[in-house]
């Protein structure tokens, strides 16, 4: 890894200040050489911290795409213009980490693929859950065939009360959707990942705007404005995939639960069981010698490093270390593309069932 990566970063927000551009900055390899923003002033403070001396800094992504010297890009802008930046981007000739979800709906997320396809480039989506020490032993022990069959799953993403009162997430049109498309996505990637499935069926899915009203919230940011509070507050998907699995997907950022779980899985197959555990821990279950048991492995221990040049660090810090190590020696990153477009196909799936009150069928 001794190439140097210019990065161009579109969207200087939330995302990008606390996850893309401090592990980016880690990377001896990598340089952010330009910075865009609708707010020029994010733009200018995104340089001053993380940029070269000579980064430049853009209101226009359209610009910052002219540079040639620039050979990733990272969109970290709202949901609803994930697509057609990324699209332009990979247009221009740029590699693009594109932050999750892959985009509001799965058309928009088709034109991702079919433009990567295309140009030859390297897209990826930010689902950096799959790099946490828990995630990555549950996919070990599945590839292992530990589980056996994998026939029924839960995807958690719960909060009790947790609604993210900044930026645009309680924006509908801006962001598509609530916890459902924001956390929900997350636990959805992990379950498919470890089950390897993603071929889905049909799916019923609700929906709830039961507690966005109140205004007793005991919320862990600060009260929100119900008057702004567009989108749901929870929301839960029974989905049967083509061979028969069950995956439940619970999703909230507002509910009346003591039971809190997010971005984490529970997999039942036919020779065993695991699920992840808050503190990212994992426990496996099966019958040995005719007798149950439950096992939970040391993950503080050391292991091995799970691709080439990277270990240790946060999973934010490992995300950004596998895409980069993708790019300059060209290889497959962890999360592909139609990966992650399976996922925001059975998110809208559960919110078309939903609105629909019927099942809603991919195929």
């Amino acid at each position: 890894m001794e190439k140097t990566v210019k990065i161009g970063i579109i969207g200087c927000g939330g995302i990008a200040n606390g996850k893309h551009m401090p592990s980016l900055k880690k990377l001896k390899n990598v340089e952010m050489v330009a910075f865009c923003d609708i707010i020029a002033e994010r733009a200018e403070a995104a340089k001053v911290k993380y940029g070269t001396p000579d980064a430049k800094v853009y209101t226009d992504y359209r610009e910052l795409l002219k540079d040639e010297s620039i050979e990733v890009v990272h969109v970290c802008t709202p949901n609803r213009s994930h697509s057609f930046i990324t699209v332009d981007s990979l247009e221009a000739g740029k590699h693009v980490m594109c932050e999750k979800p892959m985009a509001i709906n799965s058309e928009e997320a088709k034109k991702m693929i079919d433009a990567a396809n295309r140009t030859g480039k390297k897209l990826s989506i930010g689902y950096q859950s799959r790099q946490r020490a828990d995630s990555k032993y549950m996919k070990m022990e599945a590839d292992q065939g530990t589980f056996g069959d994998i026939y029924f799953a839960k995807a958690h993403a719960i909060r009790r009360r947790a609604v993210p009162t900044w930026g645009v997430f309680l924006n509908e049109y801006e962001q598509g959707g609530g916890p459902l498309i924001d956390i929900g996505t997350h636990a959805l990637d992990l379950t498919l990942w470890i089950m390897n499935n993603y071929k889905p069926k049909y799916c019923v899915g609700t929906t709830y705007h039961a507690l966005n009203g109140q205004t007793n919230q005991g919320n862990a940011w600060g009260n929100w404005d119900p008057e702004k509070f567009t989108v749901e507050d929870c929301a839960f998907g029974f989905v049967v995939m083509e061979n028969g699995a069950t995956i439940i997907l619970e999703s909230s950022w507002a509910l009346n639960t003591t039971e809190v779980r997010e971005a984490m899985t529970t997999v039942c197959g036919t020779l065993a069981g695991g699920r992840q555990l808050p503190g990212e821990a994992v426990e496996i279950n099966g019958i040995r010698n005719n007798l149950q048991y439950t096992m939970q492995p040391n993950l503080k221990a050391a292991g091995a490093a799970f691709y080439d040049g990277a270990s240790g660090g946060s999973m934010s810090d490992l995300d950004m270390a596998q895409w980069i190590n993708a790019v300059v020696n060209d290889t497959d990153p962890c999360v592909l593309p139609e990966q992650a477009y399976c996922v925001t196909r059975i998110l809208e799936g559960i919110y078309q069932s939903a609105k629909t009150g019927s099942i809603y069928y991919f195929n």
